[in-house]
């Protein structure tokens, strides 16, 4: 490869693809547990493209259904390790531990200073982050820290309830 004048500049990752074994319980479980709804499918390539209610996207996830003959996901090899996905207030994050919990796919939290963190995996094992970012004239010594902390979350609520931090939604 030769040197790189300048790089690609993106904005933001639009949106995610994924290759699930089953197709209809794929969707069934993004459209329920995250309330996306379907923009698109494409029959032809077993496919369905998702979007978030409040999202601006065309599509913020697409899955592709490969059968159940596919190997599983195997955790700690190359390749995606989990999405995150942002919500817009600490509140937003709580309700989502409890709505993770009820479907079953609650896997773990955390604190990274800056955000705030709840962990789950989809019917395949795809993991996934839900996230609250502390608003950045907050993020004092976290500006370049990532730490991996234990998450007080009825701490957070309590101190950030209504901040949302999401920007323009």
């Amino acid at each position: 490869m030769r040197g790189i004048v300048m790089g690609i500049g993106p904005v933001r990752l639009n949106h995610a693809v994924l290759f699930v074994a089953d197709l209809a319980r794929a969707e069934r479980f993004y459209t329920e547990v995250f309330g996306m709804v379907v923009a698109a499918r494409e029959p032809q390539a077993n496919a369905v493209f998702l979007r978030l209610p409040r999202s601006g996207n065309h599509h913020d996830l697409g899955l592709f259904g490969v059968g159940p003959a596919a190997p599983p996901k195997q955790r700690g090899g190359i390749g995606l390790y989990h999405l995150a996905w942002q919500v817009d207030t600490i509140d937003e994050l709580e309700q989502a531990r409890r709505t993770l919990a009820e479907a079953g796919a609650y896997s773990g939290e955390s604190s990274h200073g800056a955000t705030k963190s709840v962990y789950g995996a989809d019917p395949d094992g795809n993991e996934f982050e839900i996230m609250w970012m502390l608003p950045r004239s907050d993020w004092g010594s976290y500006e370049n820290a990532a730490p991996v902390d234990r998450l007080d979350l009825a701490a957070e609520v309590s101190k950030w309830s209504g901040v949302r931090t999401a920007g323009s939604l």
